[in-house]
This record gives structure tokens, sequence and C-alpha cells, in this order.
């Protein structure tokens, strides 16, 4: 949530300044194929004790007994620091590793781990800058040498350790780009289809028609369907946004895709910084053409918070209600499994 005092505008000129090593390893890497069977590449896993089994209550989840699964793909945390300046992330990069793990897996993946056992590769994600750089060339393989391994790694999975139960895709920013193409490779139009109970696609614009046969849920508890919003300032309006609705948006705190208010009362709980404390009643949400609305939260430090783009915090804002919803989903998944 720090990063929520970043400008993405700065971010993304000093991004555009910044001066990136040829690529020129990208032939080389392709062929090396991480080994996933080795838990130290996977940020959360069930049989290791990781922050995915944090809960904000202080109550680590023990989520090995739960009849689901949930793989999670992070979002880029590699964002040009010091000697981040290769097109990939390493896979060992130490410093890397503890930012993701105390990032976005305690902040975004630990909010499935009351719905299913969650699994959550490590992978040579593609730097920030592959979004925005001129070399389409090289921009498109370093996205490429990251979905091999999620894909590698969703291999493994369902190898190893899926066993024919029910799962969940959840994934935020990059994550999500990667899981557009793991669902359409894998699941959409094949027999694991009817196994994935939802899929939870935040953070990057999907299309209501991205794929064949998975279609945008239209309530809180509809399951074999997607879910996916991009969080702004209320009143944004993106140069992207004209008004077709070409992009599927749902709002977290009805769980619906129409366009009513829904006020910040109907939020259980949003994560700040702090991740021992929620914060019920902090934001509303209204879906509003191809994005998500929220009036800006008030919390201790908000007149710092300058930005209207909430992409950092598109689980944060609705961490607690994510919860239960995808708790819900599992349990309607599998009650419709009985009749």
């Amino acid at each position: 949530m720090k990063s929520l005092y970043i400008s993405f505008s700065i971010l993304t000129f000093l991004l555009s300044c910044k001066v990136y090593k040829p690529v020129d390893s990208f032939e080389d890497r392709q062929f090396n194929h991480l080994d996933y069977s080795n838990l130290e590449h996977w940020a959360a896993h069930p049989d290791k004790t990781d922050e995915s089994d944090r809960t904000p209550e202080g109550i680590d989840s023990n989520n090995k007994s739960l009849p689901a699964d949930v793989f999670f793909i992070h979002p880029t945390t590699y964002i040009g620091e010091k000697n981040q300046d290769q097109w990939n992330a390493d896979i060992n990069d130490r410093k890397l590793n503890q930012k993701t793990d105390e990032g976005t897996i305690r902040f975004q993946a630990s909010a499935f781990n009351h719905a299913g056992r969650i699994f959550a590769p490590r992978y040579r994600q593609a730097h920030i800058h592959a979004y925005f750089s001129n070399d389409k060339t090289s921009s498109k393989k370093a996205f490429d040498l990251a979905y091999k391994d999620v894909k590698n790694a969703f291999q493994y999975y369902l190898q190893k350790h899926n066993n024919g139960r029910p799962f969940i895709i959840a994934s935020h920013s990059q994550g999500t780009n990667h899981a557009e193409r793991l669902i359409e490779e894998f699941i959409s139009d094949t027999p694991l289809k009817e196994k994935l109970i939802v899929a939870y696609l935040l953070g990057m614009p999907v299309k209501k028609d991205q794929f064949k046969d998975i279609k945008p849920c239209n309530d809180s508890s509809e399951t074999g369907c997607f879910i996916s919003w991009r969080t702004f300032k209320s009143g944004h309006q993106l140069v992207e946004n004209k008004k077709d609705g070409s992009i599927a948006v749902t709002n977290p705190l009805s769980w619906t895709t129409d366009t009513q208010y829904v006020p910040k009362s109907f939020n259980r709980g949003t994560l700040l910084y702090d991740f021992d404390n929620l914060y019920p009643d902090l934001v509303d949400a209204q879906v509003h053409n191809n994005i998500l609305w929220a009036n800006k939260p008030k919390f201790r430090g908000s007149i710092f918070l300058r930005t209207k783009n909430y992409h950092i915090a598109d689980v944060n804002f609705y961490y607690y209600n994510i919860r239960q919803n995808a708790k819900l989903r599992v349990m309607n998944y599998l009650h419709l499994l009985r009749e």
C-alpha cells in the first residue's frame, strides 16, 4: 500500500529514461526449465510455511485440509531497483523474493487461504519496463519467458498435486496477463474447465468475450466464470475508457456487473500497510464503463494519496469481501457437485 504514494506517471517517466542491458540471453534461457519440485521455486505452497498462510486476525490458516486449491500468479515486483536491469527477474534473487513474499503473497494471496490450498509459483517475471518500452520484440520475449515458467508450474501442479481437485485461478496485474494465456491454453474448451471454480483476474482489462466458454460472473455464488476489475478514483476517466462495455468489470462489494453504486458500509474490511488490521466501511465501489470507481478512502496518511490509479490496491481495498466470496464459491461448487 505504500506504493500508492508513488505517482504512476513519474514511475513511467523514470522507466523510459532507464537504459537496459541488451537482451542477449533469451535464446539460452528459453531452454532452461525451472524445477518446480523444488519448494524454493514456490512463493506459496501447502507443504511449506509462507506468507500466504497469514491472516489479519493473527491466526495462521491451516489450508491443507481444504477441499479446493488456489493457483495464484503474483503481479510485477521487479520494478527497477538496484541491479534490476535485465528484462526478466532472477528466480534466485533473495531480495526480490522477499519483497514478493512480504508484499503480494502476504497482502493478496492470503485473501484466498480460507478457500483452498495456495500454490503460487516464483517465475522469471518480466520487468515492469516491458509494459512501457518501445522495444516490442524484447518486451514480447520477456513476457513469453515469464509465461513459460507459469505454464510449467501449472503443469507440475496438475501432475503432482491436483489429483482431480477443483481449483481457483487468482491473479493480479502481470499475473493476470499470464493467467489469461493459461486459461486459454489449458482450461477453456477442455475437460479441465469442469474443475474451475472461478477465476479472479484482477488489475488488467479482460474482455467479456476473452474466453469461448468462460463468461463474467453474474452474482456472488456463480461458478465456472471469471471476475475482473481495475480500481480508479471516482470521476477518473481513462483515454481508453470508451463506453463500449467490452471490458468485464465486477463490483467486489455486490459481485454483480451492473453500474449501481455500493456504499462503503458493504465493505467488510480493507487492508492498508499494516497487515494486522482490517478497516471496515472504508472503501466504496461502482462500475463505470470499463473500470471500477472508488472514492478516495480516508485513513491516517491519506492526505498524501495523490494518484487516481488505485491499481496497487485492487485486492487490498476489498480484501475481506474477496476472502468471503472465494470461500462462498467453493462451497457452492461443492454443493452443486453433490446434487
